[in-house]
């Protein structure tokens, strides 16, 4: 029953995440915090079923380019799939909407932790991954 409370906690998080950063100007627009939402849930999902691909590929801990390259294209999906979710400057808007989210969904997911609303995960605690390559992990 814990993990299912992490994942929407963590859903929620991506959400707000999405929604806060579509204010920024650099071209990630979210109608409405309810699309925001269903942007979460299909990052998430993308995300979790990119995971044994990226592990495949990844050879390196700390930064990975496999790890930013597919956070891009799942961004990039989850804007194409999401009506109300749009890139106006299409991969550059995906580049830098990716970049945004991982560092709104950290600071987020660190204030979550620091206040020990969610636990931080096994073997997390030496290093916290840059890019959401776990999101749902």
């Amino acid at each position: 029953m814990g993990w299912l409370i992490t994942i929407l906690i963590t859903i929620v998080v991506m959400a707000i995440s999405f929604y806060l950063i579509s204010k920024l100007p650099i071209g990630v627009e979210i109608d409405s915090p309810e699309k925001a939402l269903a942007a979460a849930v299909v990052f998430g999902i993308l995300n979790a079923i990119s995971q044994p691909l990226e592990n495949l590929l990844n050879f390196t801990v700390i930064f990975s380019p496999v790890s930013l390259i597919i956070n891009i294209i799942i961004f990039g999906l989850a804007a194409w799939l999401i009506d109300g979710f749009r890139l106006r400057n299409g991969i550059i808007s995906a580049i830098l909407g990716s970049i945004a989210l991982t560092i709104v969904y950290s600071i987020l997911r660190k204030i979550l932790i620091s206040t020990g609303l969610i636990a931080l995960p096994k073997g997390a605690a030496i290093l916290l991954p840059l890019f959401l390559s776990h999101t749902l992990g």
